[in-house]
């Protein structure tokens, strides 16, 4: 059974598609949303949740806070489910709904189609997605983020480390059992005398851990 961790509808049970998903599960939404809200990036936050699935990740930001919240999903019948849930826990004013592939639906709307530059992005693609697909992915963001968006991408521990495009830079990377989750943004500018984070080559933490 997949629920919402916390926030108004929390408890609340989310549908999950038949097949060709991988819901988040429960234990490493709590501990993922644990660090955004230690982040303070959740409240009044414009969140994109790319590769959807259930909706688990897009629809656990909008119960707790979040302004708005664009769903991606390419699979017809995975998105219907997503619908959904969005109506069954009565969140249809935050959270929208997009049937369409990743790549088409980025290159199709611009940042301003969620308000201006995005606050969160969530990527949590199948875990046999090929990393060019990804690396694609991260690359055509740039015009949906501006200097204080967090991305965030949920990988098997056993994938590689996705390749940052030049808009992007790794700040963390926290690892739950068999999941691993990287957050990046924007680089800082040159002269911010930031030092570095807790992973090698990394941006220092948004808040103190």
């Amino acid at each position: 059974m997949t629920r919402i961790v916390a926030g108004e509808v929390g408890g609340r049970t989310l549908r999950v598609p038949a097949r060709g998903t991988r819901p988040t599960s429960e234990r490493v939404r709590e501990a993922l949303f644990s660090r955004l809200h230690h982040m303070d990036v959740l409240r009044g936050a414009r969140v994109l949740d790319l590769y959807a699935g259930s909706g688990a990740l897009g629809l656990e930001a909008a119960s707790r806070g979040a302004a708005s919240v664009a769903l991606v999903e390419r699979s017809r019948p995975a998105a219907q489910v997503i619908g959904a849930n969005v109506r069954s826990l009565g969140l249809a004013e935050v959270a929208s709904v997009h049937t369409a592939d990743v790549r088409s639906y980025l290159l199709s709307r611009g940042g301003e189609a969620l308000g201006g530059d995005l606050d969160l992005v969530f990527l949590d693609p199948p875990y046999d997605i090929d990393e060019d697909t990804l690396t694609e992915a991260l690359e055509l963001l740039a015009p949906w983020i501006g200097a204080d968006t967090l991305v965030v991408v949920e990988r098997s521990t056993r994938s590689p480390e996705p390749s940052w495009p030049e808009h992007l830079h790794l700040e963390e990377r926290r690892a739950y059992g068999e999941t691993v989750v990287w957050f990046a943004g924007p680089p800082l500018p040159p002269d911010s005398g930031e030092g570095d984070g807790d992973h090698p080559g990394a941006l220092p933490p948004r808040s103190p851990s």
